[in-house]
């Protein structure tokens, strides 16, 4: 291995070192895996360091995103099935998401590899059937492309507000190439599926001469996770740890009952206590440091 790749391993394993998962994660992942579909984006609120890097540049909890493809054995076309096997060859019941991955490229992993972690699910309104055979295919053929690191680092200096040269100069953003891109940020990636049966994520709307409006495909290469959560054509479902079913269930939330104040799951006060509204915790608060 040369000094360069060495190197570059040794920052990608840097980046995706991370952070313990918290002991009571946001969302509920038992139910959200009985109702997933195929299709529908996963969020993911990510708790490797290029995630915290990512959450800065796009100012969004949501620092990447995932295809949900579904089961192996509930894919209609046998091409689709062998490609598929190529680079999956596990249990044909297994919940797979397409993703790709800083340090791996675009991959097939099982969904359950985000037990624990904060998710939500953003579904395509109304996709049909015929379009949404399209769309897994689309994710499929993409398997195996590389993970576009000058992508990312072209997509920070175009979001952030201050910079040296002109965001367009020797930016990768502006290539146009057709056809399936070798290389994809996990947005990048998913909004190009889409975009395989013209389905909208965040569209340029604009009228035309008779004042009507129309429709443009945005670059794909500008996505964000974050885009897929705000666009109006995705319904965004939630199921957090403690749901709230009915209108009046909240009232008995397990609510602390000595009114400790959180910034964080570790950073906690009673108001009565803090000078100026503020202290830091002590020990005797270590028990409410998950109190929200």
């Amino acid at each position: 291995m040369g000094l360069r790749a060495w190197i570059v391993k040794q920052l990608v394993g840097w980046l995706n070192h991370e952070s313990r998962p918290s002991d009571v994660p946001p969302c509920d992942f038992a139910r959200l895996v009985t109702e997933v579909q195929p299709c529908d984006v996963i969020l993911v609120e990510g708790r490797t360091r290029v995630s915290r890097i990512i959450r800065t540049i796009t100012a969004s909890p949501w620092t990447h995103s995932a295809f949900y493809l579904g089961r192996p054995s509930e894919i209609q076309s046998p091409e689709l099935r062998a490609v598929l096997a190529r680079h999956y060859q596990g249990d044909a019941e297994t919940q797979l998401v397409v993703e790709p991955l800083l340090g791996h490229g675009i991959v097939v992993r099982p969904l359950s590899i985000y037990e624990g972690d904060h998710l939500r699910i953003c579904r395509p309104n109304h996709l049909s059937r015929s379009d949404e055979q399209q769309v897994l295919a689309a994710a499929i053929q993409h398997l195996g492309g590389e993970y576009d690191f000058r992508q990312m680092l072209d997509l920070a200096r175009f979001l952030l507000p201050f910079g040296i040269l002109p965001r367009r100069w020797r930016s990768t953003l502006f290539e146009y190439k057709a056809g399936i891109q070798t290389k994809a940020l996990c947005s990048t990636m998913i909004a190009e599926v889409f975009s395989a049966v013209h389905y909208p994520v965040l569209p340029v709307v604009y009228r035309d001469e008779q004042g009507a409006l129309r429709l443009r495909k945005r670059n794909t290469r500008l996505y964000t996770p974050g885009d897929f959560d705000y666009s109006p054509y995705f319904e965004i479902i939630k199921y957090p740890v403690l749901g709230i079913d009915d209108v009046e269930l909240y009232r008995h939330l397990p609510w602390d009952k000595d009114g400790v104040i959180c910034h964080s799951d570790t950073e906690c006060y009673l108001p009565q206590q803090a000078p100026d509204g503020y202290i830091q915790p002590t020990p005797t608060q270590a028990e409410h440091k998950h109190s929200t």
